[in-house]
């Protein structure tokens, strides 16, 4: 009897919270329907990792052939490059280009004057809205062999060249992870801006009285208490280390420069959309892989931020 007035309860609960708080349901429904549509539904299409797909069959016509993509896919020497690529990629973009907004954003807490640092801020801001195509085409521009930049350059001594197309590691790798940077340090400091500015000024004070100066009160104090939002950034790009860069490498490598530019991702769209032929079936078991990978990354690096920082993670 008392189950079902539990039951009857939570049920009368339920409703009363819909009655309620319905404006709140009707916003959040166009978002649960794009979500359901767009990301939950087309999962279906995993299996086309174990077929031999074809269009005109479908999923449930196509031949079915188990692990067959994905040992090709493994077994091929592109992959491994494609592989070593994104590896190298990630890390350069979550040493350099992961530290570079939060030293930015140091550097921008120490401005006295206001009106300047919000003047600096505005304008760090604006290469983030520059499409990727400007930006990509820009690159091609400045580091052409008669680009303003590579002049430069030569002037110092280097080699003049094509950098974009020079094939020797770490150029592009390098050259990719510096565009980024003039692209996002601005908009990727916003959070620690943010959180800077909720540091209690009495800790300051505090250390200042004590003859701390502006570099050790930052070190001391300051990086402490942004931590666990510096934590949350890193495990959220440690996830998204092998997502890196589809639209902007596609934009920048040529044939002559796979071998160093060639990600899992732009790896992917070439089996499925390349000149050589669509390989739907084997670019599914790249799509997959990297899906797979970039999880247990998530997962593990939250893990280790949790038992390394007392419990500060992302969830």
């Amino acid at each position: 009897m008392s189950k079902v007035k539990v039951s009857a309860g939570n049920k009368s609960g339920w409703k009363q919270d819909i009655h309620r708080n319905w404006p709140i349901y009707a916003m959040f429904l166009p978002c649960a329907i794009f979500l359901i549509v767009l990301c939950y539904i087309p999962m279906f299409g995993i299996v086309m990792a174990f077929e031999d797909f074809e269009v005109r069959k479908g999923f449930f016509g196509s031949t079915w052939v188990g692990w067959k993509n994905f040992i090709d896919l493994f077994s091929g020497g592109e992959f491994l490059s494609a592989l070593r690529n994104t590896v190298c990629i990630a890390l350069l973009k979550n040493t350099l280009g992961f530290v570079a907004p939060i030293v930015f954003a140091f550097l921008l807490s120490m401005l006295r004057s206001k009106k300047y640092k919000r003047t600096v801020q505005t304008f760090s801001y604006l290469p983030n809205f520059v499409a990727a195509v400007v930006v990509c085409s820009l690159m091609v521009e400045f580091f052409a062999k008669d680009g303003p930049i590579t002049m430069l350059l030569t002037k110092l001594g280097a080699e003049n060249q094509n950098w974009l197309a020079n094939n020797k590691i770490p150029v592009f790798w390098i050259l990719y992870v510096l565009m980024g940077i003039w692209q996002g340090i601005g908009w990727g400091s916003i959070m620690y801006v943010a959180a800077i500015s909720t540091v209690n000024g009495d800790l300051h004070e505090a250390a200042a009285i004590d003859g701390a100066s502006r570099l050790q009160r930052m070190v001391k104090i300051t990086l402490p208490c942004i931590m666990p939002t510096i934590i949350m950034m890193f495990v959220t790009n440690i996830g998204l280390s092998f997502a890196a860069g589809y639209d902007s490498i596609l934009l920048l490598y040529m044939p002559s420069t796979y071998n160093v530019a060639d990600t899992v991702y732009t790896y992917t769209y070439r089996l499925a959309f390349g000149s050589g032929g669509a390989n739907y079936g084997l670019s599914a078991a790249s799509g997959l892989f990297q899906s797979v990978v970039g999880t247990a990354l998530l997962l593990t690096s939250n893990y280790l931020s949790k038992k390394v920082s007392d419990g500060a993670s992302l969830f």
